[in-house]
């Protein structure tokens, strides 16, 4: 994590950028269901506060549950029936672990992460939080590190094109604009293998 921070750091000072765009504590927090004083210390350097496995479950399960209720419009008792019926527990259970106020074992933790769609499984929920942290601020550091990783840009230069002005209007998706390049690309150019008659 302290890498990680020390380089995004250098990063932003050499590109000018500011801190907060990238360092935004309320999309961090969301991402690693940390609470927003948590992100802010790790921000700084300092280390976490100390905490047991059952704690982090219990409190990322809450902040997530709550997350999924919010997204869903759905109410606990809504949640606690559907994870009861998918995961075949009773709904008194679920509510209790949605609610944080229960541990689960690994097997239904690890159903539960698949239930509600996190990045790295039932880690999501044990890892320290300046592992939680790290893991989300990774990507950010890739794509400051190497920023024409742009999927797009990557396509161009493949097929040897090293600078387009691409109008994005809204009527097309960037995924839709890449199929399309994709295809006319391979249409135009020779194929491996081709001898380019």
């Amino acid at each position: 994590m302290d890498e990680t921070l020390r380089r995004l750091d250098e990063l932003i000072t050499e590109r000018g950028l500011k801190r907060e765009d990238i360092f935004d504590v309320g999309t961090l927090a969301a991402q690693t269901a940390l609470p927003d004083a948590v992100v802010r210390r790790l921000l700084k350097g300092r280390k976490p506060t100390p905490d047991t496995v059952v704690e982090r479950v219990c409190a990322r399960m809450k902040v997530v549950s709550a997350a999924h209720l919010a997204r869903s419009g759905k109410r606990m008792s809504e949640l606690a029936a559907d994870i009861h019926r998918v995961l075949n527990i009773s709904d008194v259970w679920a509510r209790s672990v949605c609610e944080g106020k229960r541990m689960p074992n690994v097997a239904l933790l690890h159903h539960l992460a698949a239930y509600f769609g996190v990045e790295d499984g039932e880690r999501y929920f044990t890892a320290p939080a300046d592992e939680a942290l790290n893991r989300v601020l990774l990507p950010t550091l890739r794509q400051l590190e190497v920023p024409e990783a742009d999927a797009l840009t990557l396509l161009l230069r493949q097929y040897g094109v090293e600078s387009a002005h691409l109008r994005q209007d809204g009527s097309m998706t960037r995924q839709q604009i890449e199929r399309v390049l994709k295809g006319v690309l391979r249409s135009v150019l020779p194929q491996e293998g081709e001898s380019g008659k």
